[in-house]
């Protein structure tokens, strides 16, 4: 019971400050004048992800288990994903694809470029050379991820001049904040996730071993649910905010960061490329977040008019995908 209380506590405070996040990060791009895209995708990305990276530090340094990093964070796109299907039955106006701006398919992109370079690792394991302690895909990893972030930041600053020239007068909604009072409450706030992701990897090692459900479905459930919490609640808050574009920014560009996470956990973990002493199993859920992030591309290109029910049929799919990558890991157990 006391693992569970901790778990819980852990999540509950996740929850708290996550949910700010969302208010100050929109202060901060309508402050700073660098666009709700970039923000969600780079700026709420970055800080909601904070759990995955240190609960993947503690995971290999601490704890010593790849498995749970590799799966936290495989696991954490995946969920990712199915939040966005979350939001779409949240967002009754029409599909939220058809809202979202089409710079997030540029993230998407980059999100299933690097999530096949993970599943590449995986299937080759020890055939990768080694490059130190690390695998050659770490490097490759971290390349293509400051090529993402060049490319988005180039982008969102070009359809926001775009959107200044035609729009000479814009609403601004937060004038009686400052920016730097915006900045010290987002960090503050950040702080208190990070402290309690810390204790993430270590109470999932006591679950998979009380459960005996194993570390690899351990980490791709229940600490991916955990550290995917701040996407939940930013997204949802920034939904309700009616900052579409944040919401979505902040989940595609979360997996981006997610894989940057990956090549952080693999320098970190002295034991040798973490690909290599990680379950082949992750291989499934990987396949999962490629796919459904394919089908999240579909959407925003071909952006549907109208749901059939009370999910689009891009969402449908989505759901369809999670719920055959979560059998598959109970079966493979």
């Amino acid at each position: 019971m006391i693992v569970w209380a901790a778990f819980i506590l852990c999540a509950s405070l996740i929850v708290y400050s996550g949910i700010r996040l969302s208010r100050y990060g929109d202060i901060i791009a309508e402050k700073t004048g660098l666009g709700r895209t970039w923000a969600g995708v780079v700026l709420m990305a970055s800080v909601t992800s904070l759990p995955e990276l240190v609960a993947g530090l503690g995971a290999v340094t601490i704890a010593e288990s790849p498995d749970i990093a590799v799966g936290g964070v495989v696991g954490s796109c995946v969920f990712n994903m199915l939040i966005l299907s979350m939001l779409d039955a949240m967002y009754r106006h029409m599909p939220l694809t058809s809202r979202a701006a089409e710079g997030n398919i540029l993230s998407a992109g980059f999100g299933i470029l690097l999530l096949s370079i993970v599943a590449a690792g995986l299937f080759l394991q020890d055939r990768v050379p080694a490059l130190w302690w690390t695998g050659t895909y770490t490097l490759l990893i971290i390349l293509v991820y400051f090529i993402a972030m060049k490319l988005l930041l180039s982008y969102e600053r070009r359809r926001v001049a775009a959107f200044m020239k035609e729009h000479a007068e814009v609403v601004l909604r937060y004038r009686d904040i400052t920016t730097a009072s915006a900045f010290a409450r987002y960090a503050l706030n950040a702080v208190v996730v990070i402290t309690a992701a810390l204790f993430l990897p270590e109470i999932g090692g006591r679950i998979a071993e009380t459960t005996g459900l194993g570390q690899t479905f351990v980490g791709n459930i229940f600490i991916a649910i955990a550290t995917s919490l701040p996407e939940v609640v930013v997204s949802i808050a920034a939904i309700r905010m009616g900052v579409v574009d944040m919401a979505t920014g902040n989940l595609l560009g979360s997996n981006v960061f997610n894989v940057f996470i990956l090549a952080i956990d693999d320098i970190f973990y002295a034991e040798g490329p973490i690909l290599s002493s990680a379950d082949p199993n992750h291989m499934l859920p990987v396949i999962a977040a490629m796919a459904m992030t394919t089908v999240a591309v579909i959407g925003l290109i071909y952006r549907p008019g109208r749901k059939p029910l009370w999910l689009a049929w891009d969402s449908m799919g989505m759901v369809l995908i999670f719920m055959m990558n979560m059998l598959a890991l109970f079966v493979l157990r």
